[in-house]
């Protein structure tokens, strides 16, 4: 772990046994392998090039496959990566460690809970038409998922089940089943709803027609946890909200890392031409296409 993250050894250590967890109760996920002396991690001292530090150290098993977005997202796939995300879920709800308040995370700024903090961040979009869109979604988010939250179920969320952290391996007809799921390290504790709004924002980036997405994730999702109303109506806000995230953070990210431009805006450079297409599609068309797509992949 870097030495920001080394720092939160308890909060690691949950992280770190919810791998575990998960893989006990057969999802695809990597484990700590134990030191000689029995322990999941340890503290060591290294020089990487900034001096002496301290590292967290943990050795995790392999896990087959390439990352889902090298891959045609069929779907069939769609579907299983939604079904996985609410297995996933559902399995996490029954976890119990004494560290587990740590993951009320209440400042933290990738939480679906707090997109209200992009409001300290949007100078980084002045100049760019795009800002006066995020703020709007801030406002809808205020004023119409916050007053609903009460009627959201609580759980434990993975937080970043995106298209780098679900790995694929070809399967026997000719398709791909998920064969891992990566990096905990934005578990936080929040609602079903909101690994559900993550998913689809992100299968959107590498699909030639990224509204289609939503329906078959969401088919897959609720052949585990069928959406009560208050999420169904919240679904399409939450989805935006996300995707302002992800450009705002990103930008924001350049302007501290320039050399690190890249990496950092994977998903945002994507994500601007879909998330504008959405903005004008509106919540009434988007959610039609989504539930009647699930309610027919339902039916099959």
């Amino acid at each position: 772990m870097n030495t920001e993250d080394s720092e939160n050894h308890n909060l690691i250590e949950v992280q770190t046994y919810a791998m575990s967890f998960l893989y006990q109760n057969g999802l695809p996920t990597q484990i700590a392998i134990p030191t000689t002396l029995g322990q999941i991690m340890t503290l060591e001292e290294a020089d990487c090039g900034y001096g002496c530090q301290k590292y967290l150290v943990r050795l995790l098993t392999y896990l087959p496959g390439i990352t889902i977005s090298k891959v045609p997202y069929t779907p069939k796939l769609l579907y299983e990566v939604g079904k996985t995300a609410a297995r996933m879920d559902k399995t996490l709800e029954q976890m119990e460690h004494p560290h587990l308040s740590l993951l009320h995370r209440e400042n933290f700024k990738w939480s679906l809970s707090n997109v209200t903090l992009l409001e300290g961040y949007l100078h980084v979009l002045d100049g760019d038409p795009l800002q006066e869109v995020v703020k709007s979604v801030i406002h809808q988010y205020k004023t119409y998922v916050v007053p609903k939250r009460s009627g959201f179920r609580k759980c434990i969320n993975h937080g970043d089940f995106n298209d780098l952290n679900i790995l694929v391996e070809p399967c026997e007809n000719d398709g791909y089943s998920i064969s891992g799921i990566l990096d905990f390290g934005d578990m936080n504790s929040g609602y079903y709803i909101h690994d559900l709004a993550i998913a689809i924002m992100y299968m959107m980036m590498e699909h030639p027609r990224p509204v289609e997405v939503g329906g078959p994730i969401l088919a897959g999702w609720e052949s585990v946890i069928p959406l009560n109303e208050m999420e169904k109506v919240c679904l399409f806000v939450l989805v935006l909200a996300r995707f302002c995230q992800s450009l705002v953070h990103a930008r924001y990210a350049v302007k501290l890392h320039p050399e690190n431009k890249e990496y950092l805006m994977i998903s945002s450079r994507k994500g601007v031409h879909i998330f504008r297409e959405l903005w004008e599609l509106g919540k009434e068309h988007v959610e039609n296409v989504w539930f009647e797509s699930a309610a027919q992949i339902g039916l099959k």
